[in-house]
């Protein structure tokens, strides 16, 4: 699997469950995913806001065609027992990851070879 360049976007989000759902009542959403059970909201939540929150991690931009990028990024995550929402670009992935576990995912991500920004995360750690 490839190493990538990883970058933490500078808002936290909220992923909702609107089960009878076919589009939001507002436009405040990041992604959307209609599925037979509801529909999946992704959207940002103010850094006091309650509710489970969580930071995403965006990828490197990469072609289509190419295999293995997202596997790359959520295997380790997987190994390390974190949590993972993800909603996919044409050019990237994004991954999110329950804030509370930000430190675990960055170290892990960094132990299997992937280099991530952590320059926009509220709370920086050392």
């Amino acid at each position: 699997m490839s190493s990538q360049r990883l970058g933490i976007v500078p808002s936290v989000f909220a992923v909702e469950h609107l089960p009878h759902a076919t589009f939001p009542e507002d436009d405040e959403w990041i992604a959307l995913v209609r599925a037979p059970e509801g529909l999946t909201v992704v959207r940002e939540t103010w850094p006091t806001g309650s509710g489970e929150r969580w930071i995403g991690l965006y990828g490197s931009a990469h072609d289509l065609a190419a295999t293995g990028m997202l596997a790359a990024i959520i295997t380790p995550l997987a190994e390390a027992e974190i949590s993972v929402f993800v909603a996919s670009t044409y050019h990237a992935d994004l991954v999110l990851v329950p804030e509370h576990r930000i430190k675990e995912a960055v170290t892990a991500l960094e132990q299997a070879g992937h280099r991530v920004d952590t320059k926009h995360l509220a709370q920086p750690f050392t």
